[in-house]
């Protein structure tokens, strides 16, 4: 019966076999060209996300508990528009916020105002829509509390440098404080971490970059890496022989040193502004006797200038003598 009808149809038409599959594919052509222009056109619409919101904040899980479906008024192509009801049956999408831009309501509960939003609505919607109002003016999420605490950061290096430089003082860090979070019993045993080996070699400048942070299993941490920055200079070498002189002894007391004289050698930055050797003394104070085992003394130093980076000395430690007048 179809195919009579079908046969009748063709004749009234005066379409063979032939021609029919060029109808159809015609007909497919058209539809395709229609239906991509009509996609590719701006329409205004409402679109709607779930998502699940990521954020570093202090006491609290990184990711949130709870998915938020975030609601705008955009302009978009076709084409966004029907990535996005596909998106709409799919699992949540994770946003990460930056803290600043997260506020606490009362407790594990924050929230984030449409301003702040607005920054976000490429990762949220997509790199090709345009925003023009949100339905909502805050999206709240929940970050539930977890146990946790501030450890100090600890530089792993491997330094070297050029001959004639140094470095102006330790590596810094910035943070040099991270926080862990964890289960009690994996806590109760971090003082704190490390960072992967920086490596330094042959440094004639100043020296700066970004280093991760070793993981620890069982333990989050608030930063997965740090800054450095470490001051490296040129300096001279100059040598002088000092008196080793003392101080604070009582009336009444005879305090000698031997040896009474130490060799001194100087690093100071290059180029030299001042004459390191004027005004340095090095003593010996009579409480430090008191405390020492058996009048074996370090001895003070007073009126190093700026320029002076470091120095050694030769004994490094004196022996002290006491009688009594």
């Amino acid at each position: 019966m179809w195919k009579d009808r079908i046969h009748r149809l063709l004749g009234k038409w005066r379409l063979k076999g032939g021609d029919l599959a060029a109808f159809v594919f015609s007909f497919l052509i058209a539809f395709s060209i229609w239906l991509i222009h009509n996609l590719s056109l701006n329409y205004s619409n409402t679109m709607s996300v779930p998502v699940v919101a990521e954020c570093n904040i202090e006491g609290h899980a990184n990711v949130s508990s709870n998915s938020s479906v975030i609601v705008a008024r955009c302009r978009t192509s076709g084409f966004s528009l029907l990535r996005n009801s596909r998106v709409r049956k799919r699992d949540a999408v994770r946003i990460r916020f930056e803290r600043k831009d997260m506020h606490l309501k009362e407790g594990e509960i924050f929230y984030i105002g449409a301003g702040e939003l607005g920054g976000y609505v490429g990762d949220i919607f997509g790199d090709d829509v345009r925003l023009e109002s949100f339905v909502s003016e805050i999206v709240q999420f929940r970050f539930p509390y977890e146990n946790h605490k501030r450890v100090p950061v600890e530089a792993i290096q491997v330094v070297s440098f050029r001959p004639q430089y140094m470095a102006m003082g330790q590596i810094r860090l910035q943070p040099d404080s991270v926080t862990v979070y964890g289960e009690p019993f994996h806590l109760q045993h971090i003082d704190r971490v490390s960072t992967r080996t920086i490596n330094l070699t042959n440094l004639r400048s100043s020296a700066h970059g970004v280093v991760k942070l070793e993981s620890i299993a069982g333990i989050r941490l608030s930063d997965s890496e740090v800054k450095y920055s470490l001051d490296v200079t040129r300096y001279v070498e100059i040598g002088a022989e000092v008196l080793i002189s003392l101080r604070n002894v009582p009336a009444g007391v005879r305090l000698s040193v031997y040896p009474s004289t130490a060799k001194v050698v100087y690093r100071c930055a290059f180029p030299l502004s001042v004459d390191p050797t004027e005004n340095v003394r090095f003593f010996i104070d009579y409480t430090d006797f008191e405390n020492s085992r058996g009048g074996k003394c370090v001895p003070r130093v007073s009126g190093i200038p700026e320029g002076v980076i470091s120095y050694t000395i030769i004994p490094e430690v004196f022996e002290c003598i006491e009688n009594a007048r």
